[in-house]
């Protein structure tokens, strides 16, 4: 019995094995066609693309191991129809995604960046979701909300962020009815429909973390759950790491 078992796990240890070269040899593959079409995303293919093959790849070779003296073809597997229909599948999705992230990029996404009062209207109007920063350069707590915000944008690139210069923008604070700063003014399809006014909804303190705020943007509906996200882990995690601590002197600051 016992040599029966050695010799069982010795045949699913080398099952494994051949399993594992078969799909990195697919990994190999559709590195190869997301390099063809030009994909940004390499990383995120191979992450995205990796568990509908490896659960292909285990059934393969799960089936192939009930009998004893069968072993597994690698060039049968890699002509396997369904590998092929997913490979393609997620090909078609990766390039899609790409092409909308160039969209999204050209738009000014992915950046926490500085506008003028002149391009403000184009900015907000110009995508669906936008955040935008009404600052003054000599606020303490703007430049609290400023580090937060450049920490954010490239995490959630399917929403616009952006800051502009109170005293530069005189007309749409007149017309934002702006009275405290920092005021982070929240846009959809060029309306605003909610903001933040200094740190009332964070607590009133200045130690809130990065995470705090994104939980924040995220009840008010201005960005997107991440994939996999746990709103409680994941403030702890950047909180940990993004935590932003103001100077003991300050108090709050208004136009």
């Amino acid at each position: 019995m016992a040599g029966g078992g050695v010799a069982g796990k010795v045949e699913f240890e080398g099952t494994k094995r051949l399993e594992e070269i078969a799909v990195s040899k697919l990994f190999d593959f559709i590195l190869h066609d997301i390099e063809a079409v030009g994909c940004s995303l390499q990383c995120v293919a191979i992450w995205r693309c990796r568990r509908p093959y490896e659960l292909v790849a285990n059934e393969k070779a799960q089936t192939s191991s009930h009998a004893a003296t069968d072993e597994v073809d690698l060039d049968e597997l890699l002509d396997d129809p369904e590998l092929e229909k997913l490979h393609a599948e997620r090909i078609a999705a990766l390039k899609k995604e790409a092409e909308k992230r160039e969209v999204l990029k050209r738009q000014g996404h992915g950046e926490y960046r500085e506008i003028t009062e002149a391009d403000f209207l184009g900015e907000v109007t110009g995508s669906q979701k936008v955040i935008c920063h009404f600052y003054h350069r000599e606020f303490y707590r703007c430049k609290i909300m400023d580090k937060h915000l450049k920490a954010l944008a490239p995490i959630h690139f399917d929403t616009k962020f952006i800051k502009l210069d109170a005293e530069n923008a005189p007309f749409f604070v007149k017309k934002l009815a702006i009275k405290t700063l920092p005021c982070v003014v929240l846009f959809r399809n060029g309306i605003g429909f909610d903001r933040l006014v200094g740190f009332q909804d964070l607590g009133s303190k200045d130690d809130f973390t990065s995470g705090a705020l994104e939980h924040l943007f995220k009840r008010k509906g201005i960005i997107d759950e991440r994939k996999g996200d746990n709103d409680e882990d994941a403030e702890e995690e950047t909180g940990n790491s993004r935590s932003i601590r103001a100077s003991t002197n300050a108090g709050s600051d208004s136009d």
